[in-house]
């Protein structure tokens, strides 16, 4: 009995590990933006006219996946990576913390500063 107790309590243990580590892991290509959602697939990104891919996903800040129609508010401040057509690929949304801290470093070498 006591087996199976400690094997639960491991694998709960490396279950949090993530959420402890208090970083998300963002791609390298991001980009750094405020967003307006619109009737799917448009929204605004830095005041302009954008879509959203077929294939985007949008994290809220608990990092879990949030359909566009229930996003609501505008100046939102996000993350965002492009696909090949130049959409809007992926997007998460920021907590307090990550919009304080500005681009990760991995991201910012030669990225212009969004605002």
């Amino acid at each position: 009995m006591w087996i199976k107790r400690s094997v639960a309590a491991l694998l709960a243990a490396v279950m949090a590990l993530p959420l402890l580590a208090g970083a998300r892991p963002f791609p390298a290509d991001i980009k750094r933006g405020r967003m307006t959602p619109g009737y799917y697939p448009d929204l605004t990104m830095d005041g302009q006219p954008r879509k959203l891919s077929p294939s985007s996903r949008i994290f809220n800040q608990d990092n879990m996946i949030e359909m566009p129609a229930s996003l609501r508010g505008s100046g939102i401040l996000v993350y965002y990576t492009e696909d090949a057509n130049g959409d809007i690929k992926d997007v998460w949304i920021l907590t307090d913390e990550e919009a304080a801290q500005g681009l990760p470093a991995k991201a910012a070498k030669g990225a212009a500063p969004a605002g």
